[in-house]
């Protein structure tokens, strides 16, 4: 009688020892399927954003910018950042209504000390067609605060379709150059008027439509040289009116005019000789530097 209660003593110790080495073996995190969320937190045409929050680990967030090519990047902002170096698995994981397929490897990531995880344009692609399939991306890892326990991160492909086409539409309307395009411009005039040339006015229509969708700008310095022909007095005020009028039309693109300097150079700081019509023509130029907050 005495030697089964010890039996069954032993069997619940040991019972209880698999289920905590077990929870002590692999924590994980994610969403399930009540507090599965993802939403478009910025919509513009200069960034759009795909988060998904990760209960008690941080956000997993999905970006692309204006620029020529609208480049995708993933995100795993993680709450507590990684103390070493390390690699994480990342597997396509079926959800359980797909329980007879299995789970495939998509890539592994690297984990970079006090750096949240980012993982290129091809990667994130992926990411997303397997969530777009309704899988489960999860990362695997090592934790760097236990030796024993394993980190497993889900993101949950549950109300997903929905903000992923948003997410794609707003992508798809995002401008087709970034601020760097624009910060620093230089344009030309034709001879003798305030008139820019052809191509030079198809570049001031793209800073406008870049201005007119960044809040953010902090100033704008303008200045405008003429060539030396028309007289010294005459081509320092054609400098200025030059100047004067691109800043009235960033003005009604929004940008407030004490952000605004101009100045009028006329015939000084030549940039080319004025013995030629194409050394003339660089010389009848106005230079846009903008910076932003």
């Amino acid at each position: 009688m005495q030697l089964n209660k010890v039996v069954q003593y032993l069997c619940v110790g040991l019972s209880l020892s698999a289920v905590f080495s077990s929870h002590a073996a692999l924590r994980s995190y994610g969403a399930v399927e009540s507090n599965a969320k993802w939403n478009t937190p910025e919509s513009s045409r200069l960034n759009c954003q795909l988060e998904h929050d990760i209960p008690r680990f941080g956000k997993a967030r999905f970006q692309s910018a204006a620029s020529k090519d609208k480049q995708l990047h993933f995100t795993l902002d993680m709450l507590i950042k990684p103390e070493g170096y390390d690699i994480a698995d990342v597997l396509s994981v079926p959800p359980i209504w797909k329980a007879g397929n299995r789970a495939r490897s998509l890539f592994d990531a690297n984990l970079l000390k006090q750096f949240d995880t980012e993982l290129d344009s091809k990667a994130s692609w992926l990411l997303l067609t397997e969530l777009e399939k309704g899988n489960v991306p999860t990362f695997y890892y090592q934790d760097w605060h236990n030796n024993q326990d394993k980190i497993k991160v889900e993101l949950s492909s549950v109300n997903f379709r929905n903000q992923y086409l948003n997410f794609l539409e707003c992508r798809d309307a995002l401008l087709p150059f970034s601020f760097d395009d624009i910060a620093y411009t230089v344009m030309r005039y034709e001879s003798n008027s305030s008139e820019l040339t052809r191509d030079s006015k198809k570049r001031l229509e793209k800073i406008g439509l870049y201005l007119e969708n960044d809040p953010t700008i902090d100033s704008v310095v303008i200045t405008a040289y003429t060539d030396s022909y028309g007289g010294r007095y005459i081509n320092q005020q054609l400098s200025e009116k030059r100047a004067e009028a691109i800043k009235a039309y960033m003005t009604e693109k929004g940008i407030a005019a004490e952000k605004i300097m101009t100045q009028g150079f006329g015939e000084r700081r030549h940039v080319a000789t004025n013995n030629t019509i194409i050394g003339r023509g660089k010389n009848r130029r106005v230079v846009i530097q903008i910076e932003k907050v």
